[in-house]
């Protein structure tokens, strides 16, 4: 078995899309109308309309719903990405060490999910 992506259901695909390009720096991958993917190296972050549910049997996901899960992107340097980010997102949390040695930026994209952006502390 392999893990290879985790797929958000907005409402606006485009909005969503748009906000993730801007925040990761990748273009995404335009499948349909309604489905893009930013193709990472390890994982890729589909985002699909709320319309592609109906294929899935109705309504299995509900957007701007989530308040559990947390996309998380290994970066170089939180705290260049927090001044990237101050004005493109809501901030959660400011970039802060975390007891386990990370750096850690905690922030919402446009439909309210947590984003974590971290860097491991060194070896």
């Amino acid at each position: 078995m392999q893990f290879v992506s985790v797929r958000v259901i907005t409402r606006d695909v485009a909005r969503l899309t748009g906000f993730y390009e801007k925040a990761t720096g990748i273009t995404a991958r335009w499948r349909a109308e309604r489905f893009a993917e930013i193709v990472g190296p390890s994982c890729t972050l589909a985002i699909g309309g709320a319309e592609t549910m109906t294929l899935f049997g109705g309504a299995a996901a509900v957007p701007e719903s989530n308040r559990t899960a947390i996309l998380e992107f290994r970066v170089e340097d939180v705290d260049k990405e927090y001044a990237r980010l101050a004005d493109l997102a809501e901030i959660v949390q400011e970039p802060t060490t975390m007891p386990w040695g990370n750096r850690s930026l905690l922030f919402r994209d446009p439909d309210g999910n947590l984003v974590n952006y971290f860097s491991p502390s060194a070896p």
